[in-house]
């Protein structure tokens, strides 16, 4: 299953549970990938939802710094909310640890 499946099963399933603030979340996400779409005319693959995504949890996070700084709490939470469902779809992130093995690693095969 792909992950823009996964993102449309997910909608259906907030919208079965009338959780309103997710299903909110998961219909801009399906938006912003359905207007990529159709600008670029192309069919998204994984590697795209997972840019667009990043880009949306970049958004909360300038919005939450913002709002925060401008004292309007309730706004700073509604966008942090918003962030934890958008990271649900990103992949998990590598710590500093597995990086620099996995460097090691390449160096070791490249004869570096």
């Amino acid at each position: 299953m792909s992950l823009k499946d996964q993102i449309t099963e997910d909608m259906k399933t907030a919208m079965r549970a009338k959780d309103s603030e997710r299903l909110l979340t998961i219909r801009g996400l399906l938006a912003a990938c359905k207007q990529k779409e159709v600008d670029e005319r192309v069919v998204l693959d994984d590697a795209a939802v997972v840019a667009i995504v990043d880009k949306l949890v970049k958004q909360r996070k300038d919005s939450i710094s913002a709002f925060e700084g401008a004292g309007r709490q309730d706004l700073a939470d509604k966008e942090t909310a918003e962030m934890a469902v958008l990271q649900g779809y990103l992949p998990q992130r590598m710590s500093a640890e597995e990086t620099a093995v996995a460097v090691q690693a390449f160096v070791i095969e490249l004869g570096a």
